[in-house]
């Protein structure tokens, strides 16, 4: 074989893979609109620790923070202390904190749960399925949704919730709602 039909012949396997690799993302729907502000939340039903269905549409009325998490994840856990106390000033006033834990089972979790005295929800989602949903893979990752179910904002990494500039952004919503 010449070295111009290899040329053309390797050019010619090239955009096959090309086109095959492009057609296989679109198959596989990677292509969804980013979860981003001013959009409805994606809805969603999970269990808490105690086995209970918790979903996010019965909390319409609510300003509700959700929080992706793991036990492994040292910034999550840093960051609970700060939630824990969040919930506990604002919970009365129609707030309310859903941490959802993304582990593969509750076995880490309820000794989790119960060394940091935490009493917020905590629901599981061991298939991951509502932090796809989400598009949320870095954690801890959360998601501020106003009490009409529009998501106010995304936040990637840790925070110190119980901040005057987060308590003075949660309580401008409860008041709105």
């Amino acid at each position: 074989m010449s070295g111009e039909v290899r040329s053309r012949a390797g050019a010619l396997l090239v955009g096959l893979g090309i086109a095959v690799g492009i057609g296989w993302l679109l198959s596989e729907a990677r292509f969804e609109a980013p979860i981003e502000p001013g959009l409805l939340a994606p809805t969603f039903a999970l269990s808490d620790l105690d086995g209970r269905a918790v979903e996010l549409e019965s909390l319409r009325g609510r300003v509700v923070l959700v929080n992706f998490w793991a036990t492994w994840c040292k910034p999550c856990e840093d960051e609970m202390p700060a939630m824990e106390r969040l919930y506990q000033a604002l919970q009365s006033r129609g707030f309310e904190l859903l941490a959802i834990s993304v582990d593969e089972s509750d076995e880490p979790v309820l000794p989790f749960r119960d060394l940091h005295g935490l009493t917020f929800p905590i629901l599981m989602d061991v298939e991951k399925a509502v932090a796809l949903e989400y598009q949320s893979y870095r954690y801890p990752e959360s998601f501020l949704i106003g009490p009409d179910g529009i998501l106010v904002e995304r936040y990637i990494g840790p925070r110190e919730w119980d901040s005057p500039a987060y308590v003075s952004r949660i309580e401008r919503l409860l008041d709105q709602g």
